[in-house]
């Protein structure tokens, strides 16, 4: 029998890949050897899910090896509904409950005052979703399951028939779970709200903030300015959002989203990604009330404010909630971009049916902002909705006087005319390349089936 010492490096090494690899639980497998320990132990804490009522002993949990973790998923679990709940009649009950507002507001006081004490650097990532590897069989195998659940519901009373939805849901039901974090309670208004996230202690341990599209409750930009200002090292921001339903909130809204850029446009900040989603059964649903427009119009003065804040940014993606147009057009002739390298629009020009002048000016106006991007080393404008796709890329030339690559990508043909292709010709220079050359791939509209598919 062979003993493990005796076995060849690569094979104990490919061992205990394999065992990271399985997803099974690994903490006790940590107590085997040295050897064991060394290669498991990173691997079990550098993903940390903590649950509202063990964040107090998470200093004590670290203690040893918190130079180890880099993501901390914070777990919230708020109250259930059932049936009876779901739409309900009376407005003060139509979104979160003030006994839930009060569970995330105790929940947030003790999460950073325990991450304050842990120091400075530790952490990459302080997260609300698990930022797991989606490359294993298990992982793919269980949302295979999960999507076919999904696409199998019958529910007539609430409006699903094999999956597909047969009716709209009730105005109060999707209030209920669209609700803002902490707007009914447990503060009495917005100036006790921000006295209450200003004397919670600073935490310098968090260098990046994920706050992704798990579920439909929202975070107000009025309350994320508080939370990002007590994170003084954070240099990375990921953001996925609703957009509001109706025009008159979705005014308040930018206006808050302004107020919240620009509070970003001093900082250490590097990578800034932001989503803005939406569905337009919603607005469907909330036109029997309001006239919304389906097709939301970016605020151009949000779009300003995202701009500045771009300028000592490393990496932007900032889709729907601007637009490219306004992003370029809010630019100074000052304004330059010295450490930008990757950066991501949308536009809604990129359409078939947009005004070709009105493209042809936004993307000379690109051209004119990337010769102010030294280090730039690609530009993507996009649209996605369903049934309709395009990209306009630019991508660096891969060496001294190479050209530069435009991809015109799409389920309609993007047409670039002379003034476009002289504009673009000026900027490979500007990247140590030599023109460019254009490469066309025609999509198929019918497998484009969401918004999010550039």
């Amino acid at each position: 029998m062979i003993v493990w010492p005796k076995l060849p490096a690569e094979i104990r090494l490919a061992v205990l890949e394999a065992l990271l690899q399985n997803g099974c639980s690994l903490a006790s497998l940590a107590t085997v050897s040295r050897e064991w320990q060394a290669l498991i132990e990173p691997h079990n804490f550098s993903r940390i899910k903590v649950a509202a009522s063990r964040v107090v002993d998470l200093g004590s949990m670290l203690q040893r090896n918190r130079s180890l973790v880099r993501y901390i998923w914070f777990c919230l679990e708020l109250q259930e509904y059932d049936c009876p709940e779901c739409a309900p009649e009376d407005e003060n009950t139509w979104g979160l409950s003030i006994a839930d507002n009060l569970l995330i507001a105790a929940a947030f006081g003790d999460l950073f005052s325990t991450l304050s004490a842990l120091g400075s650097g530790l952490f990459k990532y302080l997260t609300f979703e698990p930022d797991l590897d989606d490359a294993s069989d298990s992982s793919m195998s269980s949302r295979k399951q999960s999507m076919l659940a999904k696409a199998s519901v019958s529910e007539p009373h609430h409006g699903w028939a094999a999956g597909s939805r047969t009716f709209y849901p009730p105005d109060n039901a999707i209030d209920k779970v669209f609700e803002e974090i902490f707007d009914q309670g447990p503060f009495e208004d917005k100036l006790q709200e921000f006295q209450w996230w200003h004397q919670l202690p600073s935490v310098p341990a968090v260098t990046g903030l994920l706050l992704r599209q798990q579920n439909r409750r929202r975070w107000s930009p009025l309350a994320l300015r508080p939370m990002f200002a007590r994170l003084p090292r954070l240099q990375e921001i990921h953001y996925e959002h609703w957009r509001e339903w109706g025009d008159e909130q979705q005014q308040e809204t930018d206006d808050n989203f302004r107020l919240l850029f620009e509070s970003l446009s001093s900082n250490r900040l590097r990578r800034l990604i932001l989503f803005e989603n939406f569905d337009q059964t919603y607005p469907a649903s909330f036109g029997r009330h309001w006239d919304l427009d389906p097709v939301l119009i970016p605020c151009s003065s949000v779009s300003r404010a995202i701009a500045k804040a771009s300028l000592a940014l490393e990496h932007l993606f900032a889709s729907f909630i601007v637009d490219a147009s306004n992003f370029f057009n809010a630019r100074e002739l000052t304004w330059t971009w010295p450490n930008l390298t990757w950066l991501a629009l949308t536009s809604r020009l990129l359409a078939p049916q947009e005004s070709p002048t009105e493209l042809d000016h936004m993307l000379r106006a690109a051209a004119a902002a990337a010769l102010k991007m030294p280090n730039l080393r690609t530009m993507e404008i996009w649209r996605g909705e369903t049934g309709l796709a395009a990209v306009f890329r630019y991508q660096r030339p891969e060496a001294r006087n190479r050209p530069a690559v435009i991809t015109c990508r799409g389920t309609g043909e993007l047409t670039l005319r002379p003034l476009v292709h002289q504009a673009w010709d000026a900027v490979a220079p500007s990247h140590d390349g030599q023109g460019h050359v254009v490469v066309r791939e025609l999509l198929d509209d019918d497998a484009i089936n969401s918004h999010g598919m550039p």
